[in-house]
């Protein structure tokens, strides 16, 4: 059972990068995935979550309305689409599954997950 995410790397503010999380040994869509992120120095926040059962969506305040997350159960992975990126952006960003439905006062939580995959460095820089 492994999880890895994919797809980061150097790219101009008011660019655009997808992040891949892909599975396997298991199924992605059973699960709840979730997509954090940590900075140099900072804790790990949770960047956004999708349901496995009703496709419900949550997001950071600081990333709504540019980035979406997304999922293609024939490809086994979940996305992350972010665009009109900033330099406060600058993270390393992991995907994580739970086993359960999240909701609003848990899917930004670390200790919420069972799992993690390693994480994808994105710089945000001119």
């Amino acid at each position: 059972v492994q999880l890895q995410a994919s797809g980061g790397g150097l790219v101009q503010p008011g660019g655009s990068l997808r992040l891949s999380c892909a599975a396997s040994g298991f199924t992605l869509d059973d699960y709840a995935i979730g997509w954090f992120r940590q900075a140099p120095g900072k804790e790990r926040e949770g960047v956004s979550c999708l349901s496995s059962s009703d496709g419900s969506t949550y997001y950071a305040d600081s990333v709504k309305g540019r980035f979406a997350i997304s999922r293609d159960n024939a490809k086994n992975a979940v996305y992350l689409q972010m665009d009109s990126l900033k330099p406060e952006d600058t993270a390393v960003y992991y995907c994580a599954y739970h086993f359960g439905e999240p909701s609003s006062n848990s899917w930004y939580r670390v200790a919420w997950y069972d799992d993690w995959g390693q994480g994808t460095q994105v710089t945000v820089s001119s």
